[in-house]
């Protein structure tokens, strides 16, 4: 497939226009200025002159298929709230692949998102990242390759669920505490099941009485502990629920004690008055655009946020934490552009876009497979009716991995059988008069 006379944002800092997009077995073959190269028999020819082209948008922080729409109790299952340390949990057990929400989210130029369970647990469980092809199961939508991730969360959130609960933690010290306490049981898991092991591959001259008993019996499993030893030995990206600088700060000194990384903090409104210890430290920044004030700990967001990060030399990200707001990311970008630029800070379109593609990719481990237009890399890729940072754009054409999934001048059948009934129904009285 040949997208040609397109303007082309790569998100690599280079521009084309006009430009191709030449993708070929799931992958992207070519991108560059002109036409591109003569097509061969059978391939399929898009003129896209006036239109825009990017790679797909990555929503690093999605609570879609647990947290479903039509938002109802039984559709309540990204919080376990009954253990502030669920590092056991997995949101691929939790997700509705038929949520009516995934296509709306493809429909606005989205193609990957990092499902996360919800920030009611100091720990909530493993999230996932999918890759938005309509499948029967979270599992067929696996991003492949896609390392673990872990949601944590601090500050208000696990006190306050807590709190109700009249049991520990119900302050931020106490968020700290039983995090410490978590993760030194964690390093005693790492060494009980490292000595096991070393033990095993030891030979060792089997004595009369020894039966294969408690001798060759392994620790028992346990699967928060698990999931925190892998966090320790650098197997799962943490990605941490926190608004307030200073509890950023007390998250990654919790870290520096158990030698692990933060890969990004997520929301983290106030990261602007950190955002050089942030960039030194090579920690993202998920977070809006605008939104602030909803409680205490959002009051100083500010709608420079990501642009101060990026001035800053950190790496910033939009993400959504809503099924709505998914629908508009490339808005969002748009909107804090025009803040950052309002602030008198020197930044480019590429430098948005990248808070849409490039950057929440490296948030989710999955910057080497997509994020950017170049050849090689997964076909994921968006033709927009104008410029995306513009309120009026739409997403006209989405492919994933070379596939095309969403065709705005072709709408096919829903893919949530949820909404078959609905697409299905005539037109009321009103809507044709």
């Amino acid at each position: 497939m040949l997208i040609r006379n397109a303007t082309i944002l790569t998100a690599t800092g280079k521009r084309y226009e006009p430009g191709f997009v030449l993708m070929q077995s799931g992958s992207m073959a070519a991108v560059g200025d002109g036409n591109g190269p003569d097509p061969k028999a059978g391939a399929v020819v898009i003129d896209a002159r006036g239109k825009f082209v990017t790679p797909g948008i990555i929503d690093p922080h999605s609570h879609i298929g647990v947290y479903p729409v039509p938002e109802t109790t039984a559709h309540d299952d990204g919080n376990e709230l009954t253990d502030p340390i669920g590092a056991g949990l997995r949101a691929e057990h939790s997700f509705w692949p038929q949520d009516p929400a995934i296509e709306r989210a493809v429909a606005g130029g989205v193609t990957t998102i990092g499902v996360l369970p919800g920030s009611g647990n100091l720990v909530g469980g493993r999230g996932i990242v999918l890759h938005l092809h309509p499948r029967r199961g979270a599992r067929a939508m696996r991003f492949p390759g896609a390392p673990e991730i872990l949601k944590m969360a601090c500050g208000e959130n696990p006190k306050r669920v807590y709190g109700v609960l009249k049991r520990s933690p119900t302050t931020r010290m106490g968020n700290l505490r039983a995090l410490r306490e978590a993760f030194v049981k964690a390093q005693k898991y790492s060494r009980d099941w490292e000595a096991w092991i070393t033990k095993q591959q030891k030979p060792r001259a089997k004595k009369p009485d020894d039966k294969d008993g408690a001798d060759a019996k392994p620790p028992d499993r346990d699967l928060a502990l698990e999931t925190l030893a892998l966090v320790l030995r650098g197997d799962i990206l943490v990605e941490w629920h926190c608004y307030q600088a200073d509890d950023m700060l007390a998250a990654l000194q919790l870290a520096d004690e158990f030698g692990f990384q933060v890969r990004a903090f997520h929301h983290a409104l106030e990261a602007y008055k950190i955002r050089d210890v942030l960039a030194r430290e090579s920690v993202a920044v998920a977070t809006w655009d605008d939104w602030w004030g909803f409680k205490m700990e959002a009051y100083d967001g500010i709608p420079e946020n990501l642009a101060l990060i990026t001035e800053a030399g950190g790496r910033a990200a939009l993400h959504s934490d809503s099924a709505i707001a998914i629908q508009i990311l490339n808005q969002a970008a748009g909107k804090a552009l025009a803040a950052g630029r309002a602030a008198g800070i020197k930044l480019d379109e590429d430098d948005a876009v990248r808070w849409l593609t490039a950057n929440p990719a490296w948030v989710l481990g999955i910057e080497d497979q997509v994020g950017t237009l170049v050849a090689g890399k997964r076909a994921d890729v968006v033709v927009w009716s104008e410029d995306p940072l513009s309120t009026y754009a739409r997403a006209e054409l989405v492919y994933v991995d070379g596939q095309l999934v969403f065709d705005r001048a072709h709408i096919g059948a829903p893919w949530s059988d949820f909404e078959l009934g609905v697409r299905a129904m005539p037109p009321s009285k009103k809507e044709t008069k």
